[in-house]
């Protein structure tokens, strides 16, 4: 299934900008980014629970905020991209 991660870290002080390197750490690793703090993450069950649980140890939730949009098994309908920095197919080869 593909989750769109949203999130809002306060970094007002250091440990916000702490916080918000392990959110967009976490992200990076199960996911691709689209936006400045906008993550596409193609999971199954087992790894989006993780990677939501991860999050969710990671923020303040008096300070900060996260949100999730499941566009699931048949995202690739659901996704319209225009302008700058071209779409990608998380699904598709992976070119190093």
């Amino acid at each position: 299934m593909l989750v769109l991660v949203t999130y809002d870290v306060s970094t007002e002080n250091v440990e916000g900008r702490r916080r918000l390197r392990r959110v967009a750490k976490a992200c990076k690793d199960c996911g691709q980014r689209v936006q400045f703090s906008v993550f596409e993450c193609l999971v199954d069950p087992a790894q989006w629970t993780a990677l939501k649980a991860k999050l969710l140890r990671e923020i303040d939730p008096e300070a900060d905020s996260l949100r999730f949009y499941f566009l699931g098994a048949n995202w690739q309908r659901r996704i319209e991209h225009v302008g700058a920095k071209p779409g990608y197919d998380p699904e598709g080869p992976l070119l190093i």
